[in-house]
C-alpha cells in the first residue's frame, strides 16, 4: 500500500488494531518468543507456515471453520461436551487454542514442546463414554488427527481466500507435510501430509460423522458467542460467515446450511476479502515479526515465499 493510501487507511487500521487486541489480548499467554536468540522453533523463517499462520483474517475464519467440521465427529465431540465449558467460555477456548497454535508455530523449539507437553497432560485427563456407549479419549490418535485436519484445512483455506499473497502452486503440500509435525509430537497417526491426502482422508471419515443435536448446540454457542468489541454482533457475524464460505461442499451438505445462509456467507468472504490487507498493516508487530527477530532475518521475508 501506497503512502498516501497507507494515511487514507490510517482510521480504519486503528479500529481493526483495537478489534483484534480487544478480542486477543497480547501478552497473557506467558509464552516466551524472543529466546533463545537463533532458535527457529518447530518451523522456521523458511517455511511455509510462518507464512500461512501470520495471517489474521485467514487463521480466524479457517479456525471458525474447523470448529464448525470438528462439530461432525461425535468422539470428537464428546470431549468438549463432557469436559469443557463451551457453553459459558467458548472466547477462552479460542484465545487458549490461538495461543497454542502461535507458540507452537513462532516460538522457540523448547518453548514449543512445553506447549505440546502441557496440551497432552490436558488430554490425558479427558475420556469417557458417549451417550450411545462407545469410549473416547482425546489421547486416540484419530481423534488428534481428525482435530489437526480440520484445522489445517481451515487455515490454508482461509489463506486462499483472504490474505493478500497468493498460494504458489505445490505450496499447499508443502504446508499439510509442515504443519503435521505438531501432530504427530501430540500423538496423532497417518496423518495427511499433501492436498490430495487431505481430500482423501475426509472421503475415508464420512462413515464416522454425524450431525446431531448436539451439532446444532454447539453451532448455536458459536453463532451466539459474544466478543468484548465495539460491534461485536457485527464482527462476529462476519467472521463466522468467512469461516462457512470455507467449508468443503460435502459439510456444508451435512451442516444443512441453508442456501440463504451460504449466500449470507459469501457476501461476508467478499467483504472480509477486501478489507484483509488491512490487517496486516494493523498486526504488524506482532508474534511473527518478533519470531523472526529472535532467527535474525528480516521482518519482510514473511512478505513473499521461499524457494
Amino acid at each position: 500500500m501506497t503512502p498516501p493510501l497507507h494515511s487514507l487507511a490510517a482510521p480504519a487500521v486503528s479500529r481493526i488494531r483495537q478489534w483484534v487486541l480487544g478480542a486477543f489480548p497480547r501478552g497473557q499467554s506467558g509464552i516466551d518468543y524472543d529466546q533463545p536468540p537463533g532458535d527457529p522453533g518447530l518451523f522456521g523463517a523458511d517455511s511455509i507456515t510462518w507464512r500461512i499462520h501470520a495471517d489474521f483474517p485467514g487463521m480466524l475464519s479457517g479456525g471458525l471453520c474447523a470448529l464448525m467440521l470438528q462439530t461432525l465427529h461425535p468422539l470428537a465431540l464428546a470431549g468438549v461436551w463432557d469436559h469443557s465449558q463451551f457453553r459459558t467460555d467458548l472466547l477462552g477456548r479460542l484465545r487458549r487454542t490461538t495461543n497454542f497454535v502461535a507458540g507452537t508455530t513462532y516460538a522457540g523449539r523448547a518453548e514449543a514442546e512445553r506447549l505440546i507437553a502441557h496440551v497432552d497432560a490436558i488430554h490425558a485427563r479427558v475420556h469417557g463414554v458417549t451417550a450411545d456407549g462407545r469410549p473416547y479419549r482425546a489421547r486416540d490418535p484419530r481423534l488428534l488427527t481428525w482435530v489437526h485436519v480440520t484445522e489445517s484445512y481451515g487455515f490454508l483455506e482461509g489463506f486462499r481466500r483472504y490474505a493478500p499473497m497468493a498460494l504458489p502452486h505445490g505450496f499447499a503440500d508443502r504446508y499439510f507435510d509442515e504443519s503435521r509435525r505438531v501432530a504427530l509430537a501430540l500423538g496423532a497417526c497417518d496423518v495427511p501430509g499433501s492436498e490430495a491426502q487431505v481430500a482423501d482422508y475426509f472421503e475415508s471419515v464420512q462413515d464416522e460423522l454425524r450431525y446431531d443435536e448436539r451439532s446444532r448446540e454447539v453451532l448455536a454457542v458459536l453463532a451466539r458467542i459474544e466478543l468484548p468489541v465495539p460491534a461485536a454482533a457485527l464482527s462476529r457475524n462476519l467472521f463466522l460467515g468467512a469461516g462457512s464460505a470455507l467449508l468443503p461442499t460435502w459439510a456444508a451438505s451435512r451442516l444443512r446450511l441453508s442456501r440463504p445462509r451460504q449466500m449470507q456467507s459469501a457476501i461476508a468472504a467478499r467483504a472480509l476479502r477486501g478489507i484483509s490487507p488491512l490487517f496486516r498493516l494493523a498486526l504488524n508487530d506482532g508474534v511473527a515479526p518478533r519470531a523472526c527477530r529472535r532467527v535474525g532475518v528480516a521482518e519482510s521475508v514473511l512478505d513473499g515465499w521461499p524457494p
